[in-house]
């Protein structure tokens, strides 16, 4: 599966794709940001309203990023379906991040199921299940 990089600006472009978050009563649409450096696959706590997931019944964990605060989130089983290829992944819903405008899809949870080629100069992100 072959994705465009999406363009922010005529010198910004990034690794965005579209996944689908499911649980058993939702299927829901949303972008993420592929980071290779990201740990796990974090998604914004307002999603999880949308799944109809309690978030904070999920299990607490602390993350901190780039910036080094530590943020808490809430770790949930669910499915996720990129290029039509469907899987169970821990992901972890984060209050602080909805700023983005798109999840991260990190080292568990994404980058263990698939094999990932970037290739900025092309503009574009080859992903392969493993």
């Amino acid at each position: 599966m072959k994705f465009a990089y999406k363009k922010y600006s005529s010198e910004i472009s990034r690794p965005v794709i579209p996944v689908i978050i499911e649980t058993k009563d939702c299927r829901l649409p949303y972008e993420a940001l592929v980071d290779s450096g990201a740990d796990i696959c974090i998604f914004p706590a307002g999603l999880a309203d949308i799944l109809g997931i309690k978030v904070k019944e999920g299990v607490k964990n602390q993350v901190a990023g780039i910036t080094g605060v530590p943020e808490i989130y809430y770790l949930h089983k669910l499915q996720l379906i990129v290029g039509g290829w469907p899987y169970e992944a821990n992901v972890g819903f984060l209050p602080n991040i909805a700023s983005l405008g798109y999840g991260i899809l990190g080292q568990k949870g994404f980058f263990d199921i698939f094999t990932v080629k970037f290739d900025y100069s092309k503009g574009e992100i080859e992903v392969k299940p493993k």
